[in-house]
């Protein structure tokens, strides 16, 4: 199908790493983490390294993943929908409690709940940081190749400052299974289950109709807002 809007062509958001979807498994910290991550700056498409693998998915794709922080004996299975080069991504909560929306475009994040049928909005004019790509600032080494979920990968040795992890990243930009600490020092693993290439309509990436919008959540730290004197 065709977008409502051209695709971008580079990539001007920087975005965390995978195990970052940690955070998922519950919603007040999916506010917390997606609020605080959009302090972080942006990153170029020529400060990239020679050599790293593709850091957004180029075709329109379904990923279910298996999400496994360290110390956690049952991992969750979490849902997510990439397009326009990345640049839209749709995270689903376990159990359907609610959707994170990811708009690197209007640098926007959405946040849905589903059982009171409400969703608020953030300004994330700073950057939005993405737990499922990858990101200009790490260092990649080319290992080999593996296959996940009946697809085809190649396994990179990835850096950052936090730690140490393995990447298997598809030709075509997705990211199959991550092992080892992310950019914000969390550890644990994710592994794709399921890869769907199909079309994702733009009305994925919206509001259910019928939601009350309501206001975002301070970010953490911010001081409660004074109560209005009554009459």
């Amino acid at each position: 199908m065709k977008h409502a809007t051209p695709r971008p062509q580079r990539q001007r958001t920087r975005t965390g790493t995978g195990l970052k979807g940690a955070g998922l498994l519950g919603m007040a910290t999916v506010m917390a983490g997606m609020a605080a991550g959009c302090g972080t700056q942006p990153a170029w498409a020529q400060d990239a390294p020679s050599v790293h693998p593709p850091l957004t998915p180029t075709r329109d794709v379904q990923v279910d993943y298996n999400v496994q922080p360290d110390g956690v004996d049952t991992p969750k299975t979490v849902r997510t929908w990439f397009a326009y080069n990345g640049g839209l991504m749709r995270i689903d909560s376990p159990q359907g409690m609610g959707e994170t929306i990811l708009n690197r475009m209007s640098r926007q994040v959405t946040i849905i709940i589903n059982p009171q049928k409400v969703y608020s909005q953030l300004d994330a004019r700073y950057g939005i940081r993405n737990p499922f790509l990858l990101d200009l600032s790490m260092t990649f080494v080319r290992k080999g190749t593996s296959t996940v979920a009946g697809i085809a990968c190649t396994q990179w040795d990835v850096t950052t400052d936090q730690g140490n992890a393995t990447a298997c990243v598809t030709d075509d930009g997705v990211v199959l299974q991550e092992i080892g600490v992310d950019g914000d020092g969390l550890k644990g693993r994710l592994e794709a289950t399921k890869v769907v290439y199909a079309p994702i309509p733009d009305s994925m990436f919206q509001p259910p109709e019928g939601y009350r919008k309501i206001d975002p959540p301070p970010p953490p730290g911010t001081p409660a807002a004074k109560a209005p004197k009554g009459g």
